[in-house]
């Protein structure tokens, strides 16, 4: 869904005005959001699937972007992630592990590609952890919470509050997915579907801010 022109006149863009992020409470009365099923979801484990996720995407001018890490529990202990990178259209999300070098490779290079708008919220430490470990520097990189904090929003905004400010729905994340083994070679059905839809959301937000309408 793309929102241009005259389409976007609810969104309040004075910079004086202080909008109100909506609280937990408000939120957990919405009707949930329709998330991506498995059938739109790809599994990206090789450079043969990098490759043709590459394909699909390079056309694309704007993804929703987001990565997951193994957490860490012990003071002291460093992340060696990203270990999984995921990428949206509004129709699809391809998740990446980037425990294979040719699939890490092709991430980095889908990342570094030029002209493409990558959507997300919170990505400071995503970035900084892809510099680390893919040795590239993302390109494009677009913080959707400096969006809604231009447009008058005090607090950061996060999936869950600009999902319900746009869409007046609830976006379910599964705290036992997010704080998961994303590491492990095999990941869960519970994982890929957290995974992908974050980062799809991200580009319905994009969308839903009129922010692809010059692209």
């Amino acid at each position: 869904m793309s929102l241009t022109g005259d389409d976007t006149s609810h969104m309040h863009t004075h910079p004086n005005t202080h909008r109100a992020t909506p609280d937990k409470d408000a939120i957990a009365l919405l009707p949930p959001f329709e998330r991506l099923g498995l059938d739109r979801i790809t599994l990206v484990t090789d450079g043969a699937g990098a490759r043709e996720a590459l394909a699909q995407l390079k056309d694309t001018p704007a993804w929703g972007f987001d990565t997951e890490s193994k957490p860490t529990f012990r003071v002291g202990e460093l992340s060696d992630g990203p270990h999984i990178l995921q990428l949206a259209s509004s129709a699809r999300a391809w998740v990446f592990q980037l425990n294979d070098p040719q699939c890490s490779a092709i991430s980095a290079e889908l990342l570094a590609l030029g002209g493409i708008a990558k959507a997300g919220f919170g990505l400071g430490d995503d970035r900084k952890r892809i510099i680390q470990k893919l040795g590239v520097q993302p390109q494009g990189i677009l913080e959707l919470n400096t969006v809604f904090r231009e447009r008058g929003y005090r607090k950061d905004m996060g999936v869950k509050g600009a999902v319900a400010v746009l869409f007046n729905q609830r976006f379910v994340k599964s705290k036992k997915a997010a704080t998961s083994n994303w590491a492990n070679p095999r990941l869960t059905e519970a994982q890929l579907i957290y995974a992908a839809n974050d980062a799809y959301a991200a580009i319905r937000v994009f969308h839903a801010l009129g922010l692809g309408a010059g692209a």
